[in-house]
C-alpha cells in the first residue's frame, strides 16, 4: 500500500483513534459490574498494579513494534520470522470474528438508539427485549428464524463501518476520531452529571465504594483487575499495531501510551458513577435493594435502563436518546479499530487496494453476521463472546508477547523510545516485565478461563466452542498459505535500526 494510505493525519488523530479503540461497550456495560462484584472502592489497588505492570507495559511494547515495521499485523509477524506466519493470520481472523458479532450488539443499541425518542420498549423492558427484539431463543434449531429488525439494523452498523474504513487513513479514521472522541466524552460527563443529580443517586455510590477489603486475599480479584484492563485496552488484539504502524516518525510512543490509558481509565470510572447513581435512584423508586438490581451486559443496558427511563418523566425523552447513542458511537469506534486489523493484513498480503479489501471484507461481514439475527442470535453472541476472549485471544496475546519480546530484538528500540519521550523512560524493568511477568499473567488468566469453561458449560456449548477454533484455525492456515500477491510480502523494513 502506498504512503498516502497509511498516515495518520497528526499524532492527535492516532492517540484520538487508540482512545476510541479502547472506550467501548465494554465500559459501559462491564466494568461497573465488575467494580462493584470485586470488593467496590477495595478494587482499585488490584486495578492500578493491572495497569503498572501489565497495561504500559505492553502497550508501549505493541507501539513500538508496530511503529517499527510500519506493516499490517501479519506482514510485522512474518518479517519477524515468517515461521510465525500462521499466527500473524490467526489474531486477526479471531479479531475478525470478534468484530462480526460486535457488530450484532451494535445492532440491538441501534434500535434502541430510535425506541428512546419515545420510550418504545414499554412498561416491561425484559419481555419487550426478548420477545420483541430478539425474539431470543436458545434452540439453535431455530437458526432459520431470521429476525429483520435486527438484521437491517447490523446492516446500517456495517455500512458506517464501509463508509468510514474504506477511505484513507488521513481523511476517515483520522476525521471520525477527531469528531466523535470529544463527542463521546462530552455526552458522558453530561449523562453523569444529570445522573448524580437524581434522588437517590448516593445509595447506589455508597453500594459501589463500600469496600471490601477482605477479597483482597482472593486470586479472583486480582484476576477480574487484570482481565479487565486486558480487555477494556484491547491489549494484544492487534489494533495498537497497525494504528501504531500508521503513525508520523515524530511520535513519542511512550506519552501516548499514557495518555490512551488515563483517558480509558477515566471514561470507564466515569461511567460506573453514572450508573450506579441511575441503580440507586432506582432502588429508592421501587424500593428494591440495589444489590438485587445491578446486572451487565444486556441486563443493564437495554432492561435495567430503560426501566429507569420509564420512571423518570419527560427528561428521560433527552437523556435516553443521548445514552443510547453514547453506547452506539462507542461501539462503532472499537468496531472501526478491530475491523482495521484484518483489512490492514489482507491489503499487505494480496496488494488490494483499501477501498476494495473494505468493501469484500464489508460484505463477507455483513453476510455472516446474519446469523446473530436470528432468534438464537444473542446465545450465539454468548458463545462466541466466550470463544474470542477466553479461549483465543489470551493465548494468542502470550504468543504475541513471546515473538515480541524474545524473537523480535526489543531491546533495540529502547533509546527511540526514550529519546521521543517527554515523561516516562524504560530500560531493563521494562523488557524484565514484558519477558517474565506478564507472559506468566496471560497464561495463568488463560488456564482460569479454560479450566471455567470446561467445568461449567453444557455439551452444546462446548460443542459450539470446537467448532469455532476448528474454523479460525482453518482460516489461518487458509491465509497462511495463499501465495502473496506482492514482493514486498516478505521484504523486512524496519524504522528503527
Amino acid at each position: 500500500m502506498s504512503k498516502e494510505y497509511n498516515e495518520w493525519s497528526s499524532n492527535l488523530s492516532f492517540i484520538l483513534a487508540m482512545i476510541g479503540s479502547a472506550v467501548g461497550l465494554g465500559n459501559i456495560w462491564r466494568y461497573p459490574y465488575v467494580l462493584y462484584s470485586n470488593g467496590g472502592g477495595a478494587f482499585y489497588i488490584p486495578y492500578l498494579t493491572a495497569i503498572l505492570v501489565l497495561a504500559i507495559p505492553f502497550l508501549i511494547l505493541e507501539y513500538g513494534v508496530g511503529y517499527n515495521f510500519r506493516s499490517s499485523f501479519a506482514k510485522g509477524i512474518t518479517n519477524i520470522n515468517p515461521e510465525f506466519q500462521f499466527f500473524g493470520w490467526f489474531l486477526p481472523v479471531v479479531i475478525f470474528i470478534m468484530t462480526i458479532y460486535y457488530s450484532t450488539i451494535i445492532g440491538w443499541d441501534g434500535i434502541y438508539v430510535i425506541l428512546s425518542f419515545f420510550k418504545g420498549w414499554g412498561s416491561n423492558p425484559n419481555a419487550f427485549l426478548t420477545n420483541n427484539v430478539l425474539h431470543a431463543s436458545s434452540n439453535l434449531g431455530d437458526v432459520t428464524t431470521f429476525v429483520p429488525l435486527v438484521g437491517i439494523s447490523m446492516l446500517v452498523c456495517w455500512f458506517i463501518v464501509w463508509s468510514i474504513s474504506h477511505k484513507k487513513v488521513s481523511s476517515g479514521l483520522s476525521n471520525v476520531s477527531k469528531v466523535v472522541i470529544p463527542l463521546l466524552f462530552a455526552i458522558m460527563i453530561f449523562i453523569v452529571g444529570f445522573s448524580l443529580t437524581l434522588p437517590g443517586a448516593n445509595l447506589g455510590l455508597n453500594e459501589l465504594f463500600k469496600p471490601d477489603w477482605s477479597l483482597l486475599s482472593n486470586f479472583s480479584i486480582w484476576m477480574a483487575a487484570f482481565g479487565q484492563i486486558f480487555f477494556s485496552l484491547s491489549l494484544g488484539m492487534g489494533a495498537a499495531f497497525t494504528f501504531a504502524s500508521y503513525t508520523k516518525s515524530d511520535i513519542d510512543l511512550i506519552s501516548s501510551s499514557l495518555y490512551v490509558i488515563a483517558a480509558n481509565s477515566i471514561f470507564e470510572n466515569f461511567a460506573a458513577l453514572g450508573v450506579f447513581s441511575v441503580l440507586g435512584y432506582m432502588s429508592l423508586q421501587s424500593g428494591v435493594p440495589v444489590s438485587e438490581i445491578v446486572s451487565q451486559g444486556t441486563g443493564l443496558i437495554f432492561v435495567v435502563y430503560p426501566t429507569v427511563f420509564n420512571i423518570l418523566g419527560p427528561l428521560a425523552l433527552i437523556i435516553a436518546p443521548l445514552f443510547f447513542f453514547t453506547v452506539y458511537i462507542s461501539g462503532i469506534t472499537s468496531m472501526l479499530s478491530s475491523f482495521e486489523v484484518f483489512s490492514s493484513s489482507v491489503q499487505n498480503k494480496f496488494h488490494l487496494s483499501r477501498k476494495k479489501a473494505v468493501t469484500i471484507l464489508c460484505i463477507i461481514g455483513a453476510i455472516i453476521s446474519m446469523v446473530f439475527a436470528t432468534a438464537p442470535g444473542e446465545f450465539l453472541v454468548t458463545v462466541t463472546d466466550e470463544f474470542v476472549n477466553n479461549i483465543s485471544l489470551v493465548i494468542s496475546v502470550f504468543i504475541e508477547c513471546l515473538i515480541f519480546s524474545w524473537i523480535f530484538n526489543m531491546k533495540k528500540i529502547i533509546s527511540f523510545f526514550n529519546d521521543q519521550s517527554k515523561f516516562l523512560k524504560i530500560g531493563n524493568w521494562w523488557v524484565v516485565t514484558v519477558r517474565y511477568i506478564i507472559s506468566v499473567l496471560l497464561i495463568v488468566i488463560w488456564i482460569g478461563g479454560i479450566h471455567e469453561i470446561i467445568t461449567t458449560e453444557t455439551t452444546e456449548h462446548l460443542i459450539l466452542l470446537m467448532l469455532l477454533s476448528i474454523f479460525s484455525l482453518l482460516m489461518a492456515f487458509i491465509f497462511t498459505k495463499l501465495p502473496p500477491r506482492t514482493e514486498n510480502w516478505l521484504k523486512v523494513e524496519e524504522r528503527v535500526k
